[in-house]
């Protein structure tokens, strides 16, 4: 990442290195599991269910807790709620493997979910805070977006590698080198942002109705895709999701400092982000949980064949995501968004030519296009959601974004396992959810035109110069806006002109 010169003397590389390492082991263990599944069944002989929650428990606390971890970074303080996090999840990467049953693995992934949690919020807010250029700061937000799109990519391959090479526990011990080093790094080069005001309590009550919100919603949604839409086990996630919602929108309301204020979603960026999130990772990760079924169960390869097999897509973001952050930062966000969606809707059509005996060269551009075009649009998304919201709210914004990114890849894959469970097998289904997906990209673009688009006035994060305009008081001509700490009038032709106050 090329930082500006002025600014690199004040924080260097050294921030972005240790944030992105950790934010690497997060978004990683997401799907690293998925090509270890088959392997940890036989070895510690647990069944289909149970392999379900070794992949999914971990989905279900990290989404679940986001909101809190949020939280906790603006009140206690982004970094020290980091380095918490990274410490718990590389001591429950620790406990996956050396788990001696299926049900220590599956609690062990809680804890890392939990983990997580504390990390990525606070992640995004610490780098808004360490680059405070905006220029600098979108292209940190690119090779953060790279990060997770490489990782999210990257896991099945690695997966493959580390299992076939050292067995499945391999794919938990791997972690703790690199939490080691993230955790030192974060000490030494991540500075700690000085407050804006006086850090209120923690608001208990909100932050268990949010985290039960989430958490039912995703349960109902894992639930879903092994047993059905009308199981008890489903309807019990989407009724406690019914309750804590209400409840948890009255607390926040009547809070004086609450953990999600409602205001953000006053704004139309932000909120569109968020929506943009959830229709992202929804095309992304059912296809991402999809294909390496398609190539063990359907295709027939191993463990590691299928990371190979992979590679076209997980490289992708690596080049896709630093591109996508530097047109951010010139042209604002929706450009990149908007080219990368399309891109990657296109990719995920392409994949309703596989077939049993496809030839393996004709889904190599189904994964290129998906891959670059996830990993073009996600900086981008990310820099909208951040830019949109006040600086001592990063925290919070942050768990919202990942909040609705994780529900977006629970929905996915709960639609894989809908789609080929009651969609005539998995070829069946991986082509339902390619159009699936491909629907989701597309009304995602569609909304980036619609509602990510800045205004005339111009946009705060990009290079135009042209300041952010809100409106104020009305003055003698009757538009009168706020530029930065002074006022101007945004007079017209036949307006009486008016002085800068």
């Amino acid at each position: 990442m090329a930082v500006p010169e002025r600014h690199r003397s004040s924080a260097g590389r050294w921030p972005l290195v240790a944030l992105c390492l950790g934010y690497f082991l997060v978004i990683l263990d997401v799907t690293v599991v998925a090509v270890a599944v088959p392997v940890i069944g036989a070895s510690l002989r647990a069944d289909l269910t149970v392999l379900q929650w070794v992949v999914d428990g971990y989905t279900l606390a990290f989404a679940g807790l986001l909101l809190m971890g949020g939280g906790l970074g603006d009140r206690v303080g982004g970094r020290r709620v980091f380095l918490a996090g990274l410490a718990v999840f590389t001591v429950a990467s620790a406990a996956c493997g050396l788990a001696p049953s299926a049900g220590v693995l599956v609690g062990a992934r809680l804890v890392q979910g939990a983990g997580a949690a504390m990390m990525v919020p606070a992640s995004l807010a610490l780098l808004r805070a360490a680059y405070p250029d905006s220029g600098a700061r979108a292209r940190a937000f690119g090779v953060w977006g790279m990060v997770a799109g490489l990782a999210a990519a990257a896991g099945p391959v690695l997966g493959g590698v580390l299992v076939a090479a050292a067995g499945w526990r391999s794919v938990f011990f791997v972690n703790l080198p690199f939490g080691l080093l993230g955790f030192h790094l974060t000490r030494r080069y991540v500075p700690a942002p000085a407050p804006s005001g006086p850090r209120a309590g923690l608001d208990v009550p909100a932050q268990v109705t949010g985290a039960l919100c989430l958490g039912g919603l995703t349960w109902a949604l894992i639930e879903a895709g092994g047993h059905g839409w009308a199981s008890p086990l489903t309807l019990g996630g989407f009724v406690l999701f019914g309750l804590a919602l209400p409840a948890f929108l009255l607390l926040e309301r009547r809070a004086r400092a609450p953990m999600v204020p409602l205001e953000l979603f006053g704004e139309r960026r932000f909120s569109a982000s968020a929506v943009v999130g959830v229709l992202l990772n929804l095309g992304f990760y059912g296809l991402l949980f999809a294909v390496p079924l398609y190539f063990q169960q359907v295709r027939g390869l191993g463990a590691l064949p299928t990371g190979l097999a992979m590679l076209p897509m997980a490289l992708m973001p690596m080049i896709a995501s630093p591109l996508g952050g530097r047109l951010a930062g010139r042209r604002g966000p929706h450009v990149p968004m908007a080219y990368g969606l399309v891109l990657g809707a296109a990719g995920l059509l392409g994949w309703l030519v596989a077939d049993r005996d496809t030839a393996y060269w004709a889904l190599v551009a189904p994964m290129v296009l998906t891959g670059f075009g996830t990993g073009f649009t996600m900086p981008a998304a990310t820099a909208a959601v951040m830019e949109a919201a006040p600086a001592e709210l990063g925290g919070a914004a942050s768990a919202v974004f990942n909040a609705a990114r994780q529900t977006g890849s629970a929905i996915g894959v709960a639609l894989v396992g809908t789609l080929v469970a009651h969609g005539g097998g998995l070829v069946a289904g991986l082509r339902a959810q390619a159009v699936a997906g491909a629907a989701a990209f597309l009304l995602a673009a569609a909304l980036t035109v619609l509602a990510i688009r800045p205004p005339r006035g111009g946009f705060a994060s990009g290079r135009s110069g042209r300041p952010v305009r809100e409106a104020g008081d009305d003055g003698p001509c009757g538009r009168v806006v706020r530029v930065r700490d002074n006022t101007e009038c945004d007079c017209g032709p036949g307006d009486l002109p008016r002085r800068r106050a």
